[in-house]
């Protein structure tokens, strides 16, 4: 029982501590002019930058493959009317 006992109060210090470091963590962010909030701004900005980005590309990917599936019909139109012209042409012949 002491055993555990001494476990267990070596662990609620252990607690006490990381609370503090995570309370300092905290406090540091809040705080823009230290190098970690600036690291984090910095790396929020990129996020957000490379969010529009994939939206951006997302949405021509989207008007790209509508173009692609007009191009692929008028393809096959011409394919059509090429065999018409042909077979018009070997009659006509």
């Amino acid at each position: 029982v002491a055993a555990l006992q001494d476990e267990k109060n070596s662990l609620m210090s252990e607690n006490e501590i990381m609370n503090d470091r995570l309370e300092q963590l905290d406090d540091s962010l809040d705080d823009p002019n230290t190098m970690v909030a600036k690291k984090y701004f910095s790396a929020q900005l990129q996020l957000e930058q490379l969010q529009d980005e994939n939206f951006r590309l997302e949405a021509a990917k989207d008007d790209y493959r509508v173009h692609c599936e007009d191009l692929e019909k008028q393809l096959i139109e011409l394919q059509h009317r090429n065999n018409e012209l042909t077979s018009l042409a070997e009659e006509s012949r």
